[in-house]
């Protein structure tokens, strides 16, 4: 795991502000992101909901993240103290290219 690539990260877990679970969705990664996607409480729709930031920081706000974040492209996950779901959406993985 590249820990300098970035991940889409919600505002709250950036600026601290945020409760349990997280929930984390991998997309296909690019050249200078991990596909990742975590946030905290509901999804919102604004532009800047998800922010980049490295995955080295992620790992600050909970180490066990680590092995969650090495699965491949089309895991999910919620996570909680004494609660974990993983799992993988079918089809989610693969790239469509367009034109």
């Amino acid at each position: 795991m590249d820990l300098e690539l970035k991940a889409g990260v919600s505002a709250s877990i950036v600026h601290g502000d945020w409760e349990w679970p997280i929930h984390g969705m991998r997309i296909p990664p690019t050249e200078s992101t991990s596909g990742w996607y975590l946030w905290t409480g509901e999804m919102g729709p604004e532009d800047d909901f998800f922010l980049p930031w490295h995955t080295s920081h992620l790992l600050a706000v909970d180490p066990s993240l680590r092995r969650l974040l090495e699965h491949e492209p089309g895991t999910r996950f919620v996570i909680a103290p004494g609660y974990e779901d993983v799992w993988h959406t079918p089809g989610s993985s693969r790239t469509t290219e367009v034109g």
